[in-house]
């Protein structure tokens, strides 16, 4: 039984709530850089080098801020990087559980068949490619939308109002470009 959609964002707000509480704000994109430099590290080994100090890269990023990136990725077990790791486990889980994923064109928003037809590669790989675009923006921001929106705004920075508001500024239009047709 899918849950509605108050539901969702009321679970939502609580696991946000509960992290914030217990742990720290949540933020994932950074992760990803951290995978990136683990895949790297392991093709070019002299890429981290652990110092008397701590950690260091060749990489002028992953180095910055003292070495902590190089060391989160020298040492991926954290916290952060297993709560992406269990995102993709809740996501797979949250799958399974609904009838799995699969060629089924039922399975597509109407909206999406109104506008696209029956095509899940193609819906595959705009939301591919939509992921990667949000996740290249977020990098050049400094954060993602779970960081800047989400925990942001649950900490009342304005800066996460701002970046709300423009990230609704920006999703309304392309939405109504991409759906112009009605499912």
């Amino acid at each position: 039984m899918p849950l509605n959609w108050k539901t969702g964002g009321l679970l939502l707000g609580l696991v946000f709530f509960a992290a914030v509480l217990l742990v720290k704000p949540i933020g994932v994109s950074t992760q990803f850089v951290i995978f990136d430099a683990i895949v790297a590290d392991a093709v070019s080994p002299d890429l981290i080098t652990q110092t008397d100090d701590g950690y260091a890269s060749t990489n002028a990023y992953l180095d910055k801020s003292g070495g902590k990136y190089a060391k989160n990725a020298a040492n991926p077990f954290n916290y952060s990087f297993v709560f992406v790791l269990a995102l993709m486990a809740g996501a797979a889980g949250s799958a399974l559980l609904r009838g799995g994923v699969g060629r089924d064109e039922r399975r597509l928003p109407a909206i999406w068949q109104a506008n696209y037809g029956n095509t899940p590669v193609m819906r595959y790989a705009v939301a591919f490619l939509a992921g990667f675009v949000v996740l290249y923006g977020a990098r050049l921001a400094g954060g993602c939308t779970s960081g800047h929106m989400m925990s942001g705004m649950m900490q009342t920075a304005l800066s996460g109002y701002i970046f709300a508001a423009g990230a609704f500024a920006a999703a309304i239009p392309v939405a109504m470009m991409m759906y112009r047709k009605e499912g």
